[in-house]
């Protein structure tokens, strides 16, 4: 019993359960003693995040198959369904006294459940995704983060919003709360504030996005984990201020999305592999052995007539056999000249053929692109933190810092280029064109997609896009033209045949669909697995789409349905 994908939610109670949902849409109960699983459920789609009541009795899970889930603790016997949403489900909390369960999702609403799954109450009024949400010690209050930049607070009995902070628009993925009511919130830039009778403390701590910040009432502890794959303990002392107490590198294997405290010393971390990671915070030691490699296939490319592949085990694959590591995991390929580029969470360009590192950044990287300016190839990767950093080859089987463009102010999603532009789309939604000539913006898209953009490609006459509003958008020098999809769940990558006839789309439950850009029609949706589709590329030698998955396989798409 293990997960085969990522874990991105975690969760303990006292010294006895450990819990973890992961992007294999299972949910494991551990015994937080032995480390061994108990039981293991599953949903339909990612679990995102789980927590578990104050009296240890129930599990909640919550889901981007739009549901959260209220198991019994340890049977994990199904309780309850809680529905009402109409987008993925990012946490779920129960109240206090453990007879309420509170919901934030991407569709921008708050939710309030019985035990029984019955709905109470809803929360309208946040203009962007809900990320984070906790009770008030006194369950009268929720406060809730989102990718609108605000955190607000909101009456549980009227429904009506209470109070409403401005953390300078940037977007805030995390929140937590004292007993008695102080609250913090990690944003984007890496910085937590303190929010406490009206007034905000700002407190720079990280050198890029604060994912997850948990408090530990009993310890008077927090803790913060940040894409700069770094997690820092504080202490909060009586006049409100934070003290750095300690401070750690994560392990490789570490995703800081979730971590929980367990028992006296020691914290609990999601990983991208087989189980959950230990720090004893006082003693400074991680514990990682026993942790195999999630089998997620995060991207595909041809090159040389050989398949290559990689994913959450910083493993390169040539035709389904290992051949390198380079030890994390990674998100892209990108064949440049002799190189074979990769990389992902540690910031690290990679060669994957040789493994070698050559470039470090401060943040992850999440997508690439190759063009040519003035008769060098060159090379582009879009970043966490919203660089594009362009390389040329240094002439000594390495590469050399072209540029860093400043693209967006977010996680740039996804990248593409044709002969005169460079094209990119974030996680706040927003497009941009950059020239290749002199990297100047050209144009700046803001909401070009209603939901985050997750990918892009070129196309005859310009790129094409898609994101988690369900929308393909193409950008044409004659127009811009949007098209609704047939996909039910968030659109997670694009591709386009070499002939430029047809645009590949692939969704986080497992479906394909083609739309022929000839007669602007999209052709019967395929489902070659149940699992998420990670990554599309064009394999021309077979004239077939090449559809990556988290279930560690990759599957073809035959391009000619469109003929």
């Amino acid at each position: 019993m293990k997960h085969i994908g990522p874990i991105s939610g975690i969760a303990a109670h006292a010294a006895r359960f450990v819990a973890t949902a992961g992007y294999d849409n299972q949910v494991i109960l551990w015994n937080a003693a032995t480390g061994e699983p108990i039981h293991r459920v599953h949903h339909d789609h990612l679990a995102n995040q789980c927590a578990f009541s104050s009296d240890g009795k129930y599990l909640v899970s919550a889901s981007s198959d739009y549901t959260a889930r209220i198991w019994e603790v340890p049977s994990m016997r199904l309780k309850a369904v809680l529905q009402g949403h109409n987008d993925d489900v990012e946490m779920a909390v129960f109240s206090p006294d453990s007879q309420r369960v509170a919901t934030c999702s991407r569709d921008h609403v708050l939710r309030i459940f019985d035990l029984d799954g019955v709905q109470l109450q809803a929360f309208h009024g946040h203009q962007a995704d809900v990320i984070s949400v906790v009770w008030s010690p006194d369950g009268q209050r929720l406060i809730s983060s989102s990718d609108d930049g605000t955190v607000r607070q909101w009456d549980t009995r009227s429904g009506q919003q209470c109070d409403e902070v401005d953390i300078g628009g940037v977007e805030t993925d995390t929140i937590a709360i004292t007993r008695e009511g102080v609250v913090f919130a990690g944003d984007d830039e890496g910085r937590i504030s303190i929010i406490a009778q009206g007034q905000v403390q700002t407190v720079p701590a990280h050198a890029a996005g604060i994912k997850r910040i948990v408090w530990n009432d009993d310890k008077r502890l927090l803790v913060s984990l940040s894409y700069d794959r770094s997690a820092i303990l504080w202490t909060f002392d009586a006049g409100r201020n934070l003290v750095k107490r300690r401070s750690t590198a994560l392990p490789s294997i570490v995703w800081p999305r979730s971590c929980a405290f367990v028992g006296d010393e020691q914290l609990v971390f999601a990983t991208f592999g087989s189980r959950y990671a230990t720090w004893n915070y006082e003693q400074d030691q991680w514990q990682v052995s026993g942790i195999e490699p999630a089998v997620s296939i995060n991207a595909v490319v041809r090159s040389d007539e050989r398949q290559y592949s990689i994913g959450d085990a910083g493993i390169l694959h040539r035709d389904d056999q290992p051949v390198t590591s380079v030890g994390s995991l990674c998100n892209f390929l990108l064949p440049f000249g002799p190189l074979l580029l990769t990389g992902g969470q540690m910031g690290q360009v990679f060669d994957g053929l040789s493994g070698r590192m050559l470039y470090q950044h401060r943040s992850p990287l999440n997508c690439g692109a190759t063009f040519v300016r003035n008769g060098e190839d060159l090379a582009l990767i879009g970043t966490y933190t919203g660089e594009g950093l362009v390389f040329g080859h240094d002439g000594q089987g390495g590469l050399r810092l072209v540029a860093s463009i400043p693209m967006h102010d977010n996680a740039i999603k996804g990248v593409a280029a044709d002969e005169r532009h460079l094209f990119s789309v974030c996680a706040s939604a927003d497009a941009a064109l950059h020239s290749i000539e002199d990297f100047s913006s050209v144009r700046h898209i803001e909401g070009a997609h209603t939901r985050i953009s997750n990918g892009c490609c070129p196309i005859t006459g310009g790129f094409a896009s898609i994101g988690r509003d369900l929308k393909l958008r193409l950008w044409l020098e004659t127009g811009d033209e949007v098209f609704d999809s047939p996909h039910q769940h968030s659109i997670k990558c694009i591709a386009a045949s070499g002939d430029g006839r047809v645009i590949a789309t692939a969704a986080y439950n497992g479906t394909v669909a083609l739309f022929d850009l000839a007669s602007r029609r999209w052709l019967p949706m395929q489902r070659p697995t149940a699992s998420g589709i990670s990554c599309l590329t064009h394999d021309a030698v077979s004239d077939a789409f090449l559809a990556s998955s988290y279930d560690g396989r990759i599957y073809g798409i035959d391009a000619r349905l469109a003929s």
